[in-house]
C-alpha cells in the first residue's frame, strides 16, 4: 500500500486504510484488533503531540504487520509513569505491549515503526 501523506489523516481513515491492506489475510479477530489499536494510538499520538501524521503506511510480511507513522516532531515518544487516576498517557505503553517499536529521527521529524507478529490461522 502506498503511504498516505497529509496532516489531516484521522484515526478512522488510518484504520480503514489498514483494514484494506489486511483484508484477505484471514487474520484472527484478536490480531486485527491489535493492529487497529496500534494504528489508532500511533495516529492519535502524532496528532496530539506532533502536529499530525505526515506519512502513514501499513505493510505485511510473513507473520508480521508493520505500521509506520511519520510526523514533524524530533522528540521521541516516551512511556509516562503509571498513573491510573490521571486521564490519558496509556497509548504509547499499549503500543509497546502489542508491538516491537522503533523510532527513527530524521531531518524533518521522526518515523515510528511498530511491528506486530502473529501466527497464521490456517483459515482460507
Amino acid at each position: 500500500m502506498p503511504g498516505q501523506h497529509g496532516e489531516s489523516l484521522s484515526c478512522a481513515e488510518a484504520r480503514e486504510s489498514a483494514r484494506a491492506v489486511l483484508d484477505g489475510l484471514n487474520l484472527s479477530p484478536v490480531v486485527m484488533d491489535n493492529v487497529l489499536t496500534v494504528v489508532s494510538e500511533m495516529v492519535s499520538n502524532a496528532g496530539r503531540h506532533a502536529g499530525g501524521a505526515t506519512a502513514f503506511q501499513v505493510t505485511t510480511g510473513a507473520g508480521t504487520v508493520t505500521v509506520e507513522v511519520s510526523d514533524h516532531s524530533t522528540t521521541p515518544p516516551r512511556i509516562r509513569p503509571w498513573a491510573p487516576d490521571e486521564p490519558g498517557g496509556f497509548g504509547w505503553r499499549l503500543v509497546n505491549q502489542l508491538a516491537t517499536t522503533y523510532v527513527r529521527i530524521h531531518h524533518d521529524g521522526k518515523t515510528i515503526t511498530a511491528v506486530l507478529t502473529f501466527a497464521p490461522t490456517g483459515r482460507h
